[in-house]
């Protein structure tokens, strides 16, 4: 499934039109990314905050349940042990790819003019994130939507350090551009995570090479998709282990 450019926009303006920009960036409850989100994948607010047993899921269809995750998948473990066993549910996580930086003076409220951050997020910064719930990745009903979105992040200067920027929290993101979605429903749709044209067998540092990573990243992805049956240790090269892929039926 593509995406959909002016459902996006359509969502974009419904939460940081007008009247959001006269009462300030971060004055509503809910942050901008997430509620961008939440209105793309279901324009009806009916289906928003729905109570599932004890949780209320961001979006409930009657055939899914639809989380929207922008922090740490640790504090998902509860809701998919409640979710999963009732059906599909699908954790839309986004994932900064140009990011544009502005810092927010306490004191004053003002910000800084935005920079363009040296750093560009990829996929592969998803799997930090599913390693935290990694016992729950064979479930067939568990599914994702990682979500590549150009992003103006907005930081208060009360770190640590002397100019206060180390150590800081994120005040809010404002969504700019859609830039792709990667879906993942069924195990075999892992595979596109391995680099095209990598020769077989290979190392983590093959892997980090071929998918412009660093090697730390690498060897978490490799152990996800080992575990998911995706690829195979075949041996050892010195200390380092030697993968191969795995066969499997493309509906797996």
């Amino acid at each position: 499934m593509g995406i959909d450019e002016p459902e996006f926009e359509r969502a974009k303006q419904k939460v940081i039109g007008a009247g959001r920009e006269r009462r300030g960036i971060g004055t509503l409850g809910e942050k901008t990314v997430h509620a961008v989100l939440k209105h793309y994948y279901a324009p009806d607010e009916n289906l928003h905050e729905v109570p599932v047993g004890q949780f209320v899921a961001d979006i409930c269809t009657g055939t899914e349940i639809i989380e929207i995750q922008t922090r740490s998948f640790q504090n998902m473990r509860k809701k998919l042990e409640a979710f999963l066993p009732l059906g599909p549910v699908t954790i839309v996580y986004p994932i900064p790819h140009v990011k544009w930086l502005s810092w927010i003076d306490e004191e004053t409220g003002e910000a800084s003019p935005r920079r363009k951050s040296p750093k560009r997020g990829n996929v592969y910064q998803a799997f930090i994130e599913l390693y935290k719930i990694r016992s729950f990745l064979p479930n067939a009903n568990l599914r994702f939507c990682f979500d590549l979105i150009d992003m103006h992040e907005f930081r208060l200067l009360n770190g640590w350090s002397h100019d206060r920027k180390r150590g800081s929290d994120r005040y809010d993101r404002i969504p700019e551009r859609f830039v792709e979605e990667i879906r993942i429903s069924r195990r075999a749709d892992y595979r596109q995570f391995l680099p095209d044209g990598i020769a077989e067998p290979f190392t983590t540092r093959d892997f980090a090479a071929q998918a412009k990573i660093p090697v730390r990243l690498a060897q978490t992805v490799l152990l996800i998709l080992t575990d998911l049956a995706v690829v195979r240790r075949t041996g050892k090269e010195g200390r380092r282990y030697l993968y191969e892929a795995e066969h499997m039926p493309f509906d797996a």
